[in-house]
């Protein structure tokens, strides 16, 4: 049997896990979209809020709330606009070649933990809570 002081921690696993070639590529890959998501989840959790009540404030249908919060998707300009211009959060992106990033995203405990892809694997799904229920702030 493992003992307690044994055990690795997330961030040592994902550090571990960053030297894998395809998983630093998928993580970079998704960053952005995961960043976006860790943002909205965050306030609509911090609210009290569900994903139908989210998207009603927002004019969207929950299923996009729900995509968007998945991490599975980039959010288009006009969709990060939308959003800041309802829920007044400012999206600021930083585009380079190569590159895009969000340039405060929620880090710390303000926020669930960052999704990290599952080693060896390009299904994100389960890394992210699929009910509200779930995300307990």
């Amino acid at each position: 049997m493992v003992k307690l002081s044994e055990l690795r921690t997330e961030a040592e696993i994902h550090e571990r896990d960053m030297h894998d070639v395809d998983y630093r590529r998928e993580a970079e890959r998704t960053q952005f979209a995961n960043d976006v998501a860790i943002k909205v989840i965050h306030y609509r959790v911090s609210r009290g809020m569900s994903q139908a009540e989210l998207a009603r404030m927002i004019g969207m249908r929950q299923p996009n709330i729900a995509r968007l919060e998945s991490g599975e998707h980039e959010p288009s300009l006009s969709t990060l606009a939308r959003l800041s211009s309802v829920l007044g959060v400012d999206f600021s992106v930083e585009v380079k070649r190569g590159h895009l990033r969000l340039r405060n995203p929620v880090h710390g405990n303000a926020a669930p933990a960052p999704h990290r892809p599952a080693h060896g694997s390009r299904d994100r799904r389960a890394a992210r809570p699929q009910k509200d229920q779930q995300m307990v702030s």
